[in-house]
């Protein structure tokens, strides 16, 4: 075998390859012994930066093959146009199938030495030069090739433009969507012409009218190189002879430029070819499928009766813009979509750039739903064209401006590729070169503009970025084209986007809104003025009208969604987060239309928000992990103010994260209670350790050391939202101080914590209560141990003992809370446990406290805490327990009710039945104590009698919007009650446990 010469190094160096090469060079004149003829050195460079300069060389070789006596004139345009040069060498270089047309009609290249080499105003009269001879116009099979080689040739102009600035730098470049529409007004002058051959063929004489609609990328101008073009066929009078045109005219196009494809017509290939426009508004009408209304957004009248086409557009577009009221629209064209992924082949699924995940039909789906959704009431959204559609989209607030940017930018790029493959060698293609295939990958990325880069080939660079930008499409694909809100928009009547002041108000009544009236202001004032946020406010607001009419008080819903959104005006992602994550605006229209106390917090901690949309986000860390965070926070903060402050804002957001979590259903009763107790926890550690500090900075010297003791609620870590911190101070002197001056420090970093914890604010209260403590407001705020120590042996009463039992170290020195808590045992759990006195002055007490603190007037079967079956009734019942049975029953030696009440049952001191009871009235209580504060926004204990506070209870607590309020009051009673008779039984009863 012999092998094969290669090129010279010389001429290798211009990036020739073919063996070749060196002979046509010299034949061509542009080289010589000694190199390349110094004319002809602009000539060599340009064919250097051609796509493939082998192509390129070999195009211009058989040009001068096939017509020698012209090379010579060929040869000095070359040589002499820049301009020229640029366009014929970028064509030649790219195009083996234009270099074949060339080759072929040698005069062709002519044609791209003007100043323009495509005027697309002119393509029709330039098709009908080809196709007249002697004044008539030609017919059958010498009209067919006449009009191949005129469509060619002006395809040919179209791509020298678009490739010339690549091989010589700084010539025009005109853009994708330029390109799109010259190849689409060439397709129309195809289309126009054929239709006159047609007509010609038919005869002059026909009684039939005929109108072409584009579809597809024709309709939307902005066709490939090498397209079917979709179109549809609308006659009028003779249809028989309206369908000979229509046959006809697809032939003669189809074998000279392009397919006709006019499978979108109704019923697709068994329906009519021809149909009159009645015939159309009636398929439309009972028939047609949404994806034929999604097809229909691209229709537009391009050749043959102008004023017939008009009337088809106008009778369709009212039906293409309505056509997302249909139902289950949106699913269907999700559906259509994975579909039409589907039935991409696997072995080529990662290279097919139009129909493969990541492709152009991803944006073009994802563009076309959006505007079918949001074009029913925004005309500017009414674009055939994707890159115009998206741009509007992006403008009108409906896609975010980045988002619009980068999928414009990728659809661009594969459009542009997509333009280079089939420039090839002009066939229908959308595969992208195999990654093994580096020659044709090096000659598609220099024709797209793509150069080597950080020691990376052309083509390595151009595989990097067609990968780069499929992942950037499908992530945007998903995010936009399965957005919720899409379908809660679609689910809106169109009629009801786009109401009358008057309508408008009829419809809110409608819907539940109790002022109407002042709902429309609300409306107005969020959408009033042309700015992007006022467009973003008016497709999000039909949506949060009927999301907010679902909930218990939609009238104070759009109220606080006013409130918020003025509030977080120039918030830069506020609108957007709620534009792309319909699960957030259904969160927030609940949140905002249930609680009073949710809006207050979220103008003040707005990116907890940001959370609403995932769960596992706002469920959030545990609350350990939470407390570790805050105190890092709050420590690394300069002064006592700014700790505070830090803390505050920690809480806060804590707060609101919690609250939403709970009033989604997220999380329950005593993980509601764990973390509000684990941030208060938190709050008090920063707190005192900020005074801790500030106090012993200004003495130099640390008299004492301080331990804060939870009580009650804060102890259990059963706090709710509107929850105190009760608490005890407890101190140590340091050595060589005396008590009293150990007491007076401590007591002024104490007071401190109270005090500036306690300061007005906005938050819901931070109380620090230290009423709990030996000889209440009467005694001192703190104690050395010694002093409590002291004070329990001798004078505690019971229900001291009693208070101790949450008893919990909370804060300060750990050593010392430790020891505060060991001294304390003996005392909440007495070795001897109860004797009777004791237990009749607990069962005393218990009934003064309920017939001092029941509020007057109050039903003691809807008081959480003091009613019937309520917190205080389990409480003392698991208390008194605890005071009888701690000593001996390690279980019972608890500060959290559940975990004692549990405990209980193990021991065998109560029943399973009866402890199942007073678990799930405390747990039914506690919540609905903890749903009263964020419904009404403060703190309260009895549940609601009736109207909306009541029905938003009920909703916190899982009843549905057409369930009867009355039932969850009836619900709760029964629980109660039956705790209660429990706790008649285990509390009042001297029985044997």
């Amino acid at each position: 075998m012999v092998e094969r010469a290669r090129p010279t190094a010389s001429v290798a160096r211009y990036g020739f390859t073919d063996p070749r090469a060196d002979g046509q060079l010299r034949a061509a004149g542009w080289w010589t012994e000694s190199g390349p003829d110094g004319a002809a050195a602009d000539v060599l460079s340009a064919l250097s930066r051609a796509a493939d300069p082998d192509l390129a060389l070999s195009g211009l070789d058989r040009i001068r093959e096939a017509d020698p006596a012209a090379w010579t004139e060929l040869d000095q345009a070359l040589r002499v146009n820049r301009t020229f040069r640029g366009r014929m060498l970028g064509v030649l270089g790219t195009s083996s199938a234009l270099a074949d047309f060339l080759a072929a009609n040698t005069d062709c290249w002519k044609t791209l030495q003007g100043d323009k080499s495509t005027e697309p105003e002119r393509y029709v009269s330039r098709l009908l030069d080809h196709l007249r001879s002697e004044g008539e116009l030609l017919t059958g099979l010498e009209a067919e090739q006449a009009l191949r080689v005129g469509y060619r040739e002006l395809l040919l102009g179209i791509a020298a433009a678009d490739l010339g600035h690549l091989v010589e730098p700084g010539l025009y470049h005109p853009p994708y969507a330029e390109i799109g529409a010259q190849l689409t007004t060439l397709a129309e002058a195809a289309l126009t012409v054929g239709l006159l051959v047609a007509e010609s063929e038919v005869g002059a004489g026909v009684e039939g009218r005929l109108a072409v609609i584009a579809m597809g990328k024709c309709g939307g101008r902005e066709l490939n190189y090498v397209s079917d073009v979709d179109v549809i066929f609308v006659g009028d009078g003779d249809i028989s002879v309206s369908t000979r045109l229509a046959s006809t005219m697809m032939r003669v196009v189809g074998k000279a430029c392009f397919e006709v494809d006019a499978a979108l017509r109704p019923e697709g290939k068994a329906g009519a070819l021809v149909r009159t426009l009645d015939g159309h508004a009636a398929y439309y009408q009972k028939w047609a499928k949404t994806w034929e209304f999604q097809a229909l957004l691209k229709a537009r009248p391009v050749a043959g009766d102008a004023e017939l086409g008009r009337q088809y557009a106008e009778m369709v577009a009212p039906k293409v813009w309505t056509a997302a009221d249909r139902e289950n629209f949106v699913p269907e064209v999700q559906k259509m979509r994975r579909r039409v992924e589907g039935h991409v082949p696997s072995a080529h699924a990662e290279r097919e750039l139009k129909l493969g995940r990541g492709g152009l039909r991803d944006v073009e789906f994802a563009v076309q739903l959006l505007q079918l959704v949001h074009g029913r009431i925004d005309a500017e959204l009414r674009s055939p064209s994707t890159m115009d559609a998206l741009a509007a989209l992006g403008e009108g607030g409906y896609v975010g401006r980045t988002d619009a940017a980068e999928l414009g930018s990728s659809y661009e790029f594969l459009r542009t590729i997509e333009h280079r493959l089939q420039l090839r060698r002009l066939r229908r293609t959308h595969l992208f070169p195999a990654a093994s295939d580096a020659t044709e990958l090096r000659t598609i990325a220099r024709a797209s503009g793509v150069r080597p880069a950080r020691g990376r080939s052309e083509g390595d660079v151009l595989l990097a970025e067609f990968r780069r930008h499929l992942q950037s499409i499908r992530r945007l694909h998903e995010k936009l084209f399965y957005r919720p809100l899409l379908q809660s928009v679609a689910n809106v009547p169109t009629e009801a986007l786009r109401l009358t002041t008057k309508q408008a108000e009829s419809r809110l009544a409608a819907l539940g809104y109790a002022a109407p009236d002042g709902a429309l202001q609300h409306i107005k004032a969020l959408t009033a003025g042309m700015s992007r946020r006022a467009a973003i406010q008016q497709a999000l607001l039909p949506v949060l009208l009927d999301l907010l009419a679902d909930t218990p008080d939609p009238d104070r819903g759009l109220l606080s969604y006013r409130k918020v959104s003025e509030a977080l005006e120039e918030t830069p992602w506020y609108l957007r987060v709620l534009r792309d994550e319909g699960a957030v605006v259904e969160r927030l229209a609940f949140l905002l239309g249930t609680s009073r106390l949710i809006p207050d917090l979220l103008v003040r901690a707005p990116e907890v928000l940001q959370l609403l949309g995932d769960p596992a986000r706002l469920t959030g860390r545990t609350p350990a992990e939470v407390a570790t965070s805050l105190r890092a926070t709050v420590r690394r903060q300069p002064g006592l103010n700014a700790a505070v402050a830090a803390a505050r804002s920690l809480r806060r957001h804590e707060m609101l994260r919690i609250a939403s979590a709970d009033l989604l259903g997220l999380l329950d009763v005593p993980s509601v209670c764990e973390s509000l107790s684990s941030v208060w926890a938190a709050v008090l550690q920063g707190a005192l350790a900020a005074a801790y500090r500030q106090r012993q900075a200004e003495l130099g010297r640390t008299p004492a050391k301080i331990a804060v003791i939870g009580m009650g609620r804060l102890g259990g870590a059963e706090l709710g939202y509107g929850s105190d911190a009760d608490v005890l101070f407890v101190c140590e002197p340091s050595e060589g101080v005396s008590d009293s001056e150990a007491a007076k420090f401590a007591s002024s970093v104490a007071e401190t914590v109270r005090k500036i914890l306690g300061a007005p604010s906005p938050d819901p209260a931070l109380v620090v209560d230290a009423d709990l403590r030996p000889e209440g407001r009467s005694g001192p705020l703190v104690r050395t141990l010694e002093s409590y120590r002291s004070y329990y042996g001798r004078w505690a009463e019971v229900w001291e003992s009693q208070a101790l039992l949450r008893a919990r170290f909370i804060a300060g020195d750990d050593e010392l809370g430790a020891r505060f808590i060991e001294m304390i045992d003996p005392i909440r759990y007495p070795e001897a446990g109860l004797d009777a006195v004791r237990v009749r002055e607990i069962r005393r007490i218990k009934a003064r406290v309920e017939t001092e603190r029941m509020p007057k007037g109050a039903d003691p079967t809807r008081h959480t805490k003091l009613g019937r079956g309520g917190l205080a009734d389990v409480e003392w019942t698991v208390q008194l327990m605890q005071l009888r049975h701690g000593h001996e029953v390690a279980g019972l030696r608890t500060t959290s009710t559940i975990e004692a009440l549990k405990a209980a049952v193990e021991a065998g001191l109560a029943e399973p039945a009866e402890i199942e009871s007073l678990t799930e009235a405390w747990l039914l209580a506690t919540r609905v104590r903890n749903a009263g504060m964020l419904v009404r926004g403060k703190a309260v204990d009895e549940i609601p009698s009736s109207g909306r506070d009541l029905a938003a209870v009920a909703r916190v607590l899982g009843y549905s919007a057409d369930d009867d309020p009355g039932e969850f009051l009836d619900a709760y009673r029964r629980t109660t009650r039956r705790a209660h008779a429990v706790v008649e039984t285990l509390f009042y009863q001297d029985r044997p446990l």
